[in-house]
C-alpha cells in the first residue's frame, strides 16, 4: 500500500470565467494561490494579460456566448492538459426598471450571459469533466434567485433560470460524480457589477452600498468558491448562501445613518 504522506495530490486544473474583474479576478487569484492552474477567461485581453503576469495563470480571451469562441477555449484547454473543475463566473445585470417599463435588450442580454453562457461552457466541458470521474462545476448565482423585488425581475428571472439549470445538472450527473456547487451571494461591492447595471452611473452605484458598514467584496465569495472546490470530492456544498451581517434579508439591510 502507498504511504499517503509520499503520494502525489493530483494538479488541481479548473476554467474560471468572468476573469477580468470582480468575483472571477479573485477567484483565480484564489485557486492560483493554492497550487491552482487556472485557465482565466473573459472578453477583455489586456485585464487578462495583467491577471496572468500577476497570478501565472493562463489568459485565454473568449466570449462565453459565442460558440465559436467556446469552441476555441476548449481545443486551448485540451491542448494543455484538461481541467477538472469549470467555475463559471461570467453574469451580471442590466437595469433596474420595473416589469411595466422593462427594456428587452437588457433582458436578453442578461438571459444569454447568465443562462446561455453557462450553459454553452458547461456543455462544451462536460465530456472532459465526466472522462475523469471526479468533476465539478461550480455555479455563482446570486441571492436574488431566491426573492424577487422591485426593479429586479429581469435579474430575478434570470438568475432563477441559471439556479433551475444547476439544479438539474446535479441530478443529470451525479451517475458521472460530477460534483455541482452553487454559490449565491447577496451584498457584494465590487468594481463593476452595479455600475454597470445602473448604465455607468456612479454616484447610483455608490448609492446601493451607502451606510452598508461591512458589504462582501470579491475575496470574500472567492475565499468561499476556493474552499468548496477544495473540499474532498464526496463533499457536495450543493448550495452556499452568503451575506453581509447587514443583509440579514433582501428587504432588511442595515444602513449607518447620515449623522453616524
Amino acid at each position: 500500500m502507498a504511504d499517503s504522506s509520499t503520494t502525489p495530490v493530483p494538479a488541481k486544473r479548473a476554467v474560471v470565467t468572468g476573469a477580468s474583474t470582480g468575483i472571477g479576478d479573485a477567484t483565480v487569484r484564489a485557486l492560483a494561490a493554492t497550487g491552482w492552474t487556472v485557465y482565466a477567461v473573459a472578453r477583455r485581453a489586456d485585464r487578462l494579460a495583467a491577471l496572468a503576469a500577476e497570478t501565472g495563470a493562463l489568459a485565454v480571451p473568449a466570449d462565453i456566448t459565442n460558440d465559436d469562441d467556446v469552441a476555441a477555449l476548449v481545443a486551448a484547454v485540451t491542448a494543455g492538459g484538461g481541467i477538472d473543475t469549470l467555475v463559471n463566473i461570467s453574469g451580471g445585470a442590466r437595469g433596474v426598471d420595473p416589469v411595466a417599463e422593462a427594456d428587452a435588450d437588457d433582458w436578453d442580454w442578461m438571459y444569454r450571459v447568465n443562462v446561455l453562457g453557462t450553459m454553452k461552457l458547461t456543455k462544451a466541458f462536460l465530456p472532459m469533466l465526466r472522462a475523469g470521474r471526479n468533476g465539478t462545476v461550480l455555479n455563482l448565482t446570486s441571492f436574488a434567485a431566491l426573492v424577487s423585488y422591485e426593479g429586479g425581475a429581469g435579474y430575478n428571472a434570470a438568475k432563477a433560470a441559471q439556479r433551475a439549470m444547476t439544479q438539474a445538472l446535479r441530478l443529470e450527473e451525479v451517475g458521472n460524480n460530477l460534483r455541482v456547487i452553487e454559490v449565491l451571494p447577496g451584498l457584494v461591492r465590487t468594481e463593476e457589477f452595479s455600475l454597470h447595471r445602473l448604465g455607468g452611473d456612479r454616484a447610483s452605484a455608490d448609492a446601493v452600498y451607502s451606510g452598508v458598514a461591512e458589504p462582501l467584496t470579491a475575496a470574500d465569495v472567492a475565499d468561499i468558491i476556493a474552499y468548496a472546490v477544495n473540499a474532498p470530492h464526496h463533499v457536495n456544498l450543493d448550495e452556499i448562501v452568503v451575506r453581509p451581517v447587514a443583509q440579514a434579508a433582501a428587504h432588511k439591510i442595515i444602513r449607518a445613518s447620515a449623522g453616524d
